[in-house]
């Protein structure tokens, strides 16, 4: 009785400990995916960085990253899991075959995903804890924070990593059960020993394919509104991914069987070999090509995205908020204006913040929309596609030195994000010569943080004032007041900006005005920033893991299923330099497929990701595009080594 009781969990034990090599990255990769989603979950709970400023923009960003890598987990397991309990369909029918039961075989493999998920929890949660502090360091030097040395355990983060695996690892095992109870044993042997048909090429799905792919890179290239860009890559990665999948499914078969009616190609010994090889086994191992592709794009467009980002942050943290303070009122009214600036000035004097640099200009600012060269009242004031600032030629010459002069019917244009050639623009049915194109305008954080385009004017007195008058006329309600703005630098140190912020607040109440602080702010888009390149450093590993991971039991399944057939051509006279040559042919044939694609991908991504990236500030796009170069030569280094790697693993299943 004793026996039989701990006959079950022994032999689960043995079944783990003979089927090792499949297991063993398995285990090996669920641990490290547990041990990452213990750190995202503890350091959004972890009160030294929620406390800083700029903790709470990384406290959400690391919180939606625990969320994310919470559903790829789930999916992650449930694909690796598919690949191993196919390696073992045989051994579970010679089971039954042999007189046990299907509840028998269902309580053996509940203890093996019992002990399956003790390993991870437990080995998950020790390298987790374990790095958890390394991880707060990192975090706390990209965010610029201070150092604050201790221990945090986060009870909550150890729950969230029990029950996200416990719920995972239950489901994986009800499919199981449910796979088992409708298995036919006899017939599964029975087709493990006979051979796939040869599939056919299906031409329609493979056109469908090519068809949406096409459609998904039309939307990613073609010029659209900032506020289009987000909603369409949506559309358009939805579009690759399904045209992805298809084009495998359906394009690897109908490229192989070209490569065959290729004479020259296939009456090659390790040709010949390889290619019959892949075309019986296309069908089951094209899901599996595709998935490494767009796991590789998601990877090249995380890290590539998020680390730019992090390289540029201090640069649009600048174009975001040009002065150490800056402040913005409704110039309605110019004697409170001028009296607000005249307090600001005496705070100044009193609160010893010597003033470095100041500038004080007027503008007026109003979505419009754009077609060509001309600009009318848009469907919807709120998302105009483009803002069109306005800035009298009195004002801009006070604040760039400049002299220049205009005459009316007159403006000078200045543009960052759109590109103008035009000699004329037309503005509510009146057509304005573009005199001169100027490379410097007054510094205003605002219009950086719109995402729409800007097309910044210089005009003249009375046309600054008439346009106004029509935009009011025109939006009504919504139309947008002229504004004033004041910025200045000081020399005085980051302690005595900190407290002259609450100064200036004082004020807030008597004059209804908004003044932003760069150091204060400072902290929050630091945090912003750094907590997305941490998620894009933790998910782009998490995908790389997958990815390996994926091509090793790719690797490991073809090598199981040709080890047979190998062994017989050598038993025939294939020598094992030729066994050798044969399985390179066949690897490399399709392996570096997924790669190919996955940089096409991201070629054709390229313009529309520089545009959302653009919209949050980003200038340098030549830094995008070198981050990205180098993001795909290190991601193909890596899986070239990948490959070297599993060919040699598949050549020792093979071989005799």
């Amino acid at each position: 009785m004793r026996n039989a009781v701990f006959f079950y969990p022994k032999l689960a034990a043995a079944n783990l400990k003979k089927n090792r090599r499949t297991y063993g990255p398995y285990l090996l990769t669920t641990i490290l995916c547990a041990s990452i989603y213990y750190i995202l979950r503890s350091l959004s709970l972890n009160p030294g960085l929620r406390q800083e400023f700029g903790g709470a923009a990384a406290h959400s960003m690391l919180q939606m990253g625990g969320d994310v890598s919470c559903f790829f987990i789930v999916l992650f397991l449930f694909y690796i899991n598919n690949f191993l309990m196919k390696q073992r369909n045989k051994e579970f029918a010679l089971y039954n075959i042999l007189g046990m039961g299907k509840k028998h075989i269902a309580k053996t493999v509940a203890f093996e995903f019992l002990y399956s998920y003790g390993i991870t929890v437990v080995g998950g949660l020790a390298a987790g804890i374990l790095l958890d502090k390394l991880a707060f360091l990192g975090a706390v030097k990209l965010m610029h924070m201070e150092i604050k040395l201790g221990f945090f355990l986060a009870p909550a983060a150890v729950v969230h990593v029990l029950f996200l695996f416990a719920v995972a690892f239950l489901l994986i095992y009800l499919r199981f059960v449910w796979k088992l109870h409708i298995m036919n044993p006899t017939e599964l042997l029975r087709e493990s020993r006979a051979g796939e048909r040869e599939p056919k090429a299906k031409w329609m799905l493979a056109v469908l394919g090519f068809v949406l792919l096409g459609a998904g890179y039309l939307i990613a290239l073609r010029k659209q509104d900032p506020i289009e860009a987000i909603p369409n890559f949506m559309i358009a990665s939805l579009l690759v991914i399904l045209a992805t999948y298809l084009i495998f499914t359906t394009g690897s078969v109908a490229l192989l069987k070209l490569l065959k009616k290729n004479k020259h190609f296939y009456y090659q010994t390790n040709h010949f070999i390889s290619l019959s090889g892949l075309m019986y086994r296309m069908k089951q191992n094209a899901m599996g090509l595709a998935s490494i592709c767009i796991m590789s794009t998601m990877v090249l467009v995380m890290i590539s995205t998020t680390g730019s980002l992090m390289m540029e942050a201090d640069q649009m943290m600048k174009q975001r908020y040009p002065y150490d303070f800056n402040c913005e009122i409704d110039e309605q009214e110019p004697e409170r204006q001028q009296a607000l600036l005249a307090e600001l000035h005496a705070l100044q004097q009193e609160e010893g913040v010597p003033v470095t640099e100041e500038v004080s200009y007027r503008y007026l600012d109003f979505g419009v929309e754009r077609n060509g060269s001309q600009f009318d009242v848009p469907d919807n004031a709120y998302m105009a596609p483009c803002i069109l600032m306005l800035v009298p030629i009195d004002d801009y010459n006070a604040v760039t030195g400049a002299q220049k002069t205009l005459q009316d019917g007159e403006v000078l244009v200045h543009t960052k994000r759109l590109h103008w050639t035009e000699p004329t623009l037309t503005l509510y049915g009146k057509t304005y010569t573009v005199k001169e194109h100027v490379k410097e305008y007054p510094k205003n954080g605002d219009t950086v943080a719109n995402i729409s385009d800007y097309l910044y004017l210089v005009c003249s007195e009375s046309e600054f004032e008439s346009i106004y008058a029509t935009q009011k006329e025109a939006y009504g309600e919504l139309a947008s007041e002229k504004s004033f703005y004041y910025g200045f630098d000081t020399s005085a140190g980051e302690t005595k900006q900190d407290a002259f912020r609450p100064v200036i607040r004082s004020l807030f109440d008597r004059y209804d005005f908004t003044c932003e602080s760069h150091l204060a702010e400072k902290a929050t888009f630091t945090g912003l920033f750094s907590g997305m390149f941490f998620i894009g450093i933790s998910l782009g590993l998490l995908f790389t893991v997958a990815t390996v991971l994926m091509i090793y039991y790719k690797q490991l399944s073809e090598g199981y299923e040709d080890q047979e057939r190998f062994q017989i051509l050598q038993k025939v006279g294939m020598s094992h330099k030729e066994v050798k040559k044969a399985i390179h042919s066949q690897i490399l044939t399709v392996f570096f497929l997924p790669p190919i694609m996955a940089g096409i991908h991201l070629a054709v991504a390229f313009p529309i990701l520089k545009r959302i990236v653009e919209m949050i500030g980003f200038q340098r796009s030549n830094l995008f595009l070198y981050v990205t170069l180098i993001c795909f030569g290190v991601f193909l280094l890596f899986y070239v080594c990948v490959y070297l790697y599993t060919a040699k693993t598949y050549y020792k299943i093979v071989k005799r």
